[in-house]
């Protein structure tokens, strides 16, 4: 069984034997497909799968017409199987009426070529039609004895491309500037990198990557799995720099594998990466070492709650790789492990991959992101605002497969923070996941699966709840706004809110389709006393929509920048910043013209960008809360501070979650309070709170609060000690040896009856 994704808007193109079956699945639902077959003789037809091509083949048309790599990329593939272009024609599956999780399958009665399109272009801000992605299963009645996996695509073309079969070590000469490129072939195999600096072999001095020392400028002494931006040599020069990572799951801990791990295990005499290392470098002047320090690639280790050392299957898949680039002239050596008695490479070693590129050749840097565990990888993304965000910045973090800005030098985060408090701003909160729910029973499947009641949502309101699993633990918080009567938007934090809503439309057998939107909805957030100003100078609404200044808190508007024929936005009054303030929805394609017109209309307010570090001082003062730190899965609304969300009283439909979101309120066993500490030292997320030795709490977020001079926290608290004035002490180090003093406070600590958002 071969499996295949075609993403929203692309092609895939599959070589097909006869006896074969293919089965094609719209995983979100009202996804069209075309199927484009061609035979041996290059004519277009579909009898070989048993169909009739009637279709226009619109979508790849379209594709070959775009031009770009990856309409040449499908145009070149087709062409070497001399695929007749111009007499195309489609079977088309699926489109108005599917539902999620539809399949359709074939029998291929002889050998073609198929081309599978999941077409559709960029979706309005006040449409719900984002094109989805459509899976593809194609079972080999008669596949190869010999099947080998089949490499990826390189980057570019590449100067080295060698393979490193299973238990040996190689190395190879990098210049600087040249992109390296280590690759896990068959997936969940582990590969040793060592580097040294040419320069410092030429004249007799042997320095090479130091994992400890990298760990030490970095800051972070105590090792965890993944990489590091940059690794350095003893001297504390750099060697070279990680520019992308599909895996995410690396070692940074002990050394490569050696004679005395095996010998210690029972098996002497059995292959290892340090012998290997020692043979690969006999050209060069490198002394031996029965134990070599290495970048363990796709080597899954970690450290226990003892602090013990221990390792587990690596997380890689086929063709996830690392790319490196040599920050100077390097003799790099790679091994493909030979460790066999453990899950080190899930028993069974296979090759590993080399690739060296040009340094003319550019890259983007990304980081590889997994919606969910048994998800395709995603590599991080821009959002539509980089170009503007990017003249202004180069400290970005990467936040759920996208690259946002963390501050601004010009500024820093303090100067941003107060340009929100007294001024305005703007951010980038593309991040956020989308999520079109729509059908006649949308309503219901919201009412099920919402803590609000969204019965009393109207068309245009925007209603803050939360999603919940029937133990009362919550899914994730965020926004639903109401496009229609049975039209809904839901903007929340992680991708696993619209996997469950999808579930339950099924559990329930309702007809209602969840449709993931997040690449073509990007946001900023105009935040500040002047944000009102600023956007009603450039946003048009039409007569049957309110203008910005009529625009109420928590509801929205349809309109353009500037007049009726500029670009479409949404225009939501809302935020996370405890301000008056906005946020700006539109299709990726607009938004440097969106950036651009509040730009313009800002600088006269004093309008200033916001990165994510300042934007945590502010929601942290407002008593907003976060995922992963004020909630999970194991904490309710009423836990997370956001009681008011859960409509037990005027809610009588039921939800679920509602029976043990009622126990767990009739029952309370912690509460979200705030603390004010004394002195300058700050509290962070999962320091512990006591009263004498005893825990009574914990840190879930603090910051150091501008506007009040003082440290505060938001802290999780037992009930017993939740009162105003309670006395407390934050612990540091192990919790004993070091305390903060520390009273309970309301909170907000900053406008607490929300008189500024509102205003």
């Amino acid at each position: 069984m071969e499996r295949y994704l075609v993403t929203g808007g692309g092609t895939v193109v599959l070589a097909l034997k006869q006896a074969d079956q293919m089965t094609v699945c719209d995983r979100e639902g009202l996804q069209p497909c075309e199927l484009v077959v061609f035979g041996t003789d290059g004519r277009c037809d579909g009898h070989q799968l048993g169909a009739s091509a009637t279709g226009k083949a619109a979508g790849l048309r379209s594709i070959l017409g775009s031009g770009g790599a990856e309409s040449e990329r499908i145009a070149t593939k087709l062409g070497r199987h001399g695929a007749r272009l111009t007499e195309m024609r489609s079977i088309d599956v699926f489109g108005n009426t599917s539902r999620a999780g539809d399949e359709m399958s074939f029998d291929v009665t002889e050998d073609a070529i198929c081309a599978i399109t999941a077409p559709g272009g960029p979706m309005r801000i006040d449409e719900q039609n984002p094109p989805t992605d459509i899976e593809v299963f194609v079972h080999r009645t008669a596949p190869a004895s010999n099947l080998a996996i089949e490499l990826p695509y390189p980057l570019a073309e590449a100067r080295l491309d060698f393979r490193i079969e299973r238990a040996t070590a190689q190395s190879y000469l990098v210049k600087a500037g040249e992109y390296v490129q280590i690759l896990d072939i068959e997936g969940r195999q582990c590969s040793d990198f060592q580097a040294f600096p040419l320069a410092q072999l030429d004249r007799g001095i042997e320095r090479c990557l130091d994992v400890t020392t990298t760990r030490s400028l970095m800051g972070a002494s105590y090792p965890g799995p993944g990489l590091f931006a940059k690794y350095y040599d003893q001297d504390m020069r750099p060697l070279v720099e990680v520019f992308q990572d599909t895996c995410g799951r690396h070692d940074s801990f002990g050394l490569a594998c050696s004679a005395k791990y095996y010998e210690d295990q029972g098996y002497p005499g059995h292959a290892n990466c340090s012998d290997n290392f020692n043979s690969a470098l006999e050209p060069y002047p490198v002394a031996p070492r029965r134990g070599w320090m290495a970048m363990n690639f796709f080597f899954n280790t970690s450290i226990d709650n003892r602090n013990q050392l221990y390792l587990d299957d690596p997380w890689s898949r086929p063709g996830d790789y690392v790319l490196m680039r040599a920050l100077t002239d390097l003799v790099c050596v790679s091994s493909s492990c030979p460790d066999d008695i453990d899950a080190a490479n899930a028993w069974n070693p296979t090759d590993i991959q080399i690739r060296v590129y040009s340094a003319e050749k550019i890259f983007s840097r990304s980081i590889g992101y997994r919606m969910t565990t048994d998800a395709d990888v995603q590599m991080t993304k821009e959002t539509g605002f980089h170009e503007r965000t990017s003249a202004l910045t180069r400290d970005f973090v990467e936040y759920r497969g996208f690259w946002l800005p963390n501050s601004y030098p010009s500024t820093g985060p303090i100067a941003e923070y107060w340009a929100c408090r007294e001024k305005a701003i703007v951010m980038d909160l593309t991040a956020l996941r989308k999520f079109e729910i729509l059908g006649p029973d949308a309503e219901t499947l919201l009412q099920q699966t919402m803590t609000r009641n969204v019965r009393k949502v109207a068309a245009g309101q925007v209603v803050y709840t939360a999603m919940c699993y029937d133990t009362g633990g919550m899914i994730d918080d965020g926004t639903l706004f109401r496009l229609g009567a049975n039209n809904f938007r839901w903007i929340g934090d992680d991708d696993t809110s619209g996997i469950w809503l999808r579930e339950q439309a099924e559990r329930l057998g309702l007809q209602v389709w969840v449709k993931s939107s997040t690449d073509h909805l990007h946001n900023i957030a105009v935040q500040g006393p002047s944000s009102r100003d600023i956007l009603k100078e450039i946003i048009w609404t039409p007569p049957k929509q309110p203008s910005l200044a009529e625009l109420p808190w928590f509801r929205f508007a349809i309109g353009r920048i500037g007049n009726f024929e500029g670009i479409p936005v949404l225009v939501s009054r809302t935020g996370y910043t405890g301000e008056l303030g906005y946020e700006v929805w539109c299709h990726p394609k607009d938004a440097v013209g969106v950036w651009d017109a509040v730009w313009k209309a800002g600088e006269p307010h004093g309008l200033s960008p916001l990165g994510l570090e300042a934007l945590d001082m502010l929601r942290i003062e407002s008593g907003l809360i976060f995922a992963g730190y004020e909630f999970d899965d194991q904490t309710d609304p009423f836990e997370a501070g956001i009681g008011f969300t859960v409509a037990l009283k005027s809610k009588e439909d039921d939800f679920i979650g509602k029976d043990a979101l009622r126990r767990r309120k009739e029952n309370p066993q912690r509460k979200l309070v705030g603390l004010e500490l004394v002195g300058e030292e700050q509290a962070a997320h999962g320091d512990c709170v006591r009263i004498g030795r005893q825990q009574i709490g914990v840190v879930t977020s603090g910051t150091r609060s501008p506007i009040l001079g003082k440290n505060i926290a938001l802290c999780r608290m037992s009930t017993e000690h939740e009162e105003i004035g309670t006395e407390v002490e934050v612990g540091k180090l192990d919790g004993h040896q070091k305390r903060i003093p520390a009273t309970v406070v309301a909170f907000p600590f900053y406008d607490p009856e929300k008189k500024r958002p509102r205003s």
